[in-house]
């Protein structure tokens, strides 16, 4: 008997706690609610280092175009070293068909590394056009001060 009038008293007690000015549930269900918490970004792993390929495959070969639109860092998978003097190396990438999307690079070298940062995207003569989006692997072969001899290449 203790418990049913204590469940009947804490009801009336909680009904009347309304003061008439507290929001209603609804309003209080739409607020959006506040976070002080940074947002979660996904951090990228890093692409594994190229390798030196001699037996590739060139698949499709690109010619330098500076002239690219909306180009974006591409990472190469691996490379090649090209001609007797060892002073020029081809990149491989997949990008899109030569139709539509280009490459260009630019080199950095040391004493102990050649650094490519290849660059791909859109040709300008392709720009506003339909363009298939196939997947092809690309080759680009790039000029050296010196011969790589035993630098590192890095994929930059």
């Amino acid at each position: 008997m203790r418990t049913l009038v204590a469940a009947t008293l804490l009801s009336l007690t909680l009904a009347g706690c309304s003061d008439g000015d507290s929001p209603d549930p609804v309003t209080v269900a739409s607020t959006p609610a506040v976070t002080t918490q940074a947002p979660i970004v996904a951090v990228p792993s890093p692409a594994p280092p190229p390798v030196n390929d001699p037996d590739a495959d060139p698949g499709t070969l690109f010619t330098a175009d500076p002239t690219i639109v909306d180009a974006h860092p591409t990472p190469f998978e691996s490379y090649t070293v090209v001609g007797e003097a060892g002073d020029r190396v081809a990149v491989h990438f997949t990008t899109g068909t030569p139709e539509c999307f280009g490459a260009d690079a630019s080199v950095t070298e040391s004493a102990s590394a050649v650094t490519i940062a290849l660059r791909t995207g859109t040709r300008a003569e392709a720009v506003g056009k339909a363009c298939i989006m196939i997947a092809v692997q690309g080759t680009l072969e790039v000029q050296l001060a010196a011969p790589l001899g035993d630098r590192r290449v890095i994929s930059g």
